[in-house]
């Protein structure tokens, strides 16, 4: 049995649900979901009271089974006005676990900012939130620190989210304490400020009860020794996330200056130094940490730890996503600047994929230059200082671009495009098209698929089996980086699920969790007023060739919702 907490933030009143077998597992990104299409969301504005936030942890939370304690964070989105699941590593998910708790859903909005503590008992507290107000993150999860001790979790708003930018997250603490862990997409930061909280903070305890504790140890065993095996595990956690950008540059899908070019390196003898291969070299040669684990227990350890020349560290981690959007696609070439502004974005809270395609449009735009890493810097000056031009950048690319009439957007549904882009690595493309979570690599990607001589039914057709093998994994608290073991063992996965939680599922559980999860979000767009007009790329990456492949997108929406059968 787990608990389900139901918090009305203007009574201060907390309403406990038991859950019990299947109801467990149906977790994640399914239950925000259904959440959300059964209360109606989709007719409320996203920043009003009425939107819930929701936070789902899946069946293994609370264990050391490796790459099982991710935590989904849900609500209307207001960035999009569609669904929105954002998805964080880091220790939250495993915390809640650990109490018992299999989630939680703040409702209304709190009269006062405040700080919602859970003990270790599952017993809920609202304490003043004023000591914590405004400051950047990392200082706000320090005084936090000092309040309710080292042992604890913590869920945190950032100063931007506090003024409802949309470009802001939630901040999650990381193995070591850093609140670098962002459920970042969709603007679900916001929501949190409107509702006035803070911060959550959810302290430690103990392996959560099991039905058979035995048989889910062996299997956590088992499936470590699956990882060891798995190249593309094994490549993550020797490379990180970064070797992507080697990957995507290579095959000229990198974004480049406002997704103007596919590669940063012109020259093939020319150092790809945005890269994980790079990176990792140079990091073993400072001393910096170059296989880190987010959430406890994971064997992947695809973050890192990147350090100054001097062994002095930066910031924790370097993601590919951030590297291609803050990075190459703002013109940078050197890693150091890079490290530089993603340690200011994780103090301001906020998500690299949203700001760096947005900053990228302000250099289109004319007012930076492309690899201006001080133009970069002064941005989210203005962005921490809540400066009218900073709340006008903290409204996202789609705004952004509107307000200073650039031709070059590149979002769908008004988010930001991910680090690929979709002229080349056309399966992805599809899924940031037709995704009801806005231009969204995690909702199914297919990084190295070439596509070129496919058909639109079978580029489809691979988008959407990565579509419903990424949802079910979202919905079960896992991480997709494990997906080389998880896609490739589906019955061992449920029968460990059988283990915890003494339930009697078959494996085509996964699979059907994963497609009941796309039609309830697709459904809740509908529901929302979204058409197959929103299904679109931006008209730019039909019309202009990227170098250095010459490609242009050759799918619209209408021809891909028909071979979907929509």
């Amino acid at each position: 049995m787990r608990e389900y907490l139901h918090i009305d933030l203007q009574e201060q009143s907390v309403r406990r649900e038991e859950l019990h077998g299947e109801a467990i597992a149906r977790a994640g990104r399914y239950l925000i979901a259904k959440s959300l299409v059964e209360s109606g969301a989709a007719a409320v504005d996203p920043l009003a009271p009425e939107n819930p936030l929701i936070f789902s942890a899946g069946p293994f939370a609370g264990t050391n089974f490796s790459n099982a304690n991710r935590l989904s964070v849900g609500c209307k989105s207001p960035l999009t006005g569609g669904v929105k699941e954002a998805n964080a590593g880091g220790t939250f998910g495993f915390a809640l676990g650990q109490i018992g708790l299999a989630g939680f859903t703040l409702n209304g909005a709190s009269p006062d900012w405040t700080v919602i503590h859970i003990a270790k008992d599952g017993q809920v507290t609202f304490d003043p939130a004023e000591p914590y107000l405004g400051l950047g993150n990392f200082e706000a999860a320090a005084l936090l620190h000092q309040k309710y001790g080292k042992k604890v979790s913590i869920g945190l708003c950032s100063p931007v989210g506090e003024y409802q930018g949309l470009i802001s997250g939630i901040s999650f603490s990381d193995t070591d304490l850093r609140p670098s862990r962002l459920a970042a997409r969709g603007g679900v930061g916001a929501v949190m400020g409107s509702k006035r909280v803070k911060a959550v903070v959810a302290e430690l305890n103990r392996m959560p009860q099991l039905h058979d504790r035995k048989k889910v140890i062996s299997a956590v065993k088992a499936y470590n020794a699956k990882l060891d095996e798995d190249e593309i595990a094994q490549n993550q956690k020797t490379y990180g996330t970064a070797l992507m950008a080697d990957v995507q540059n290579y095959l000229g899908g990198l974004p480049v200056r406002n997704f103007s070019d596919g590669r940063i390196t012109t020259d093939d003898d020319e150092t790809m130094t945005m890269g994980g291969q790079y990176i990792r070299e140079q990091q073993l040669e400072r001393g910096g940490q170059t296989a880190h684990m987010c959430m406890p227990g994971c064997t992947i350890e695809c973050s890192n730890v990147y350090v100054d020349k001097d062994g002095t560290e930066i910031t924790s981690p370097v993601e590919y996503e951030t590297l291609g959007l803050m990075g190459t696609n703002c013109g940078l070439t050197e890693p150091d600047e890079l490290a530089e502004v993603n340690q200011v974005a994780n103090d301001l809270g906020i998500d690299t994929i949203e700001t760096g395609a947005m900053i990228a449009v302000l250099m289109d735009a004319g007012l930076g230059a492309f690899g201006d890493v001080d133009f970069m810097k002064e941005v989210l000056k203005e962005i921490g200082g809540a400066t009218e031009k900073g709340k006008l950048w903290a409204q996202g690319t789609a705004r952004v671009g509107d307000h200073y009439n650039v031709s070059r957007v590149p979002v769908i549904k008004g988010q930001a495009i991910s680090a690929y882009d979709p002229r080349v690595v056309e399966a992805t493309g599809i899924t940031m098209m037709v995704s009801a979570q806005g231009a969204d690599h995690t909702a199914g990607n297919v990084p190295k698929l070439d596509c070129t001589n496919m058909s639109v039914e079978e580029v489809v057709a691979a988008s959407l089996e990565s579509q419903r093998v990424m949802a079910s994994s979202d919905a079960l608290g896992l991480c997709i980086f494990g997906r080389g073991v998880t896609d490739t063992n589906v019955a061992f996965v449920v029968n460990a699920i059988n283990d915890a939680h003494g339930t009697d599922l078959k494996e085509s559980f996964y699979s059907e969790l994963g497609d009941e999860t796309l039609a309830l979000e697709r459904q809740f767009n509908l529901d929302a007023g979204f058409t197959v007009a929103d299904d679109e790329l931006p008209e730019f990456f039909y019309s202009d060739p990227l170098a250095p492949t010459g490609k242009v997108a050759r799918f619209h929406g209408p021809e891909v919702n028909k071979a979907l059968g929509h």
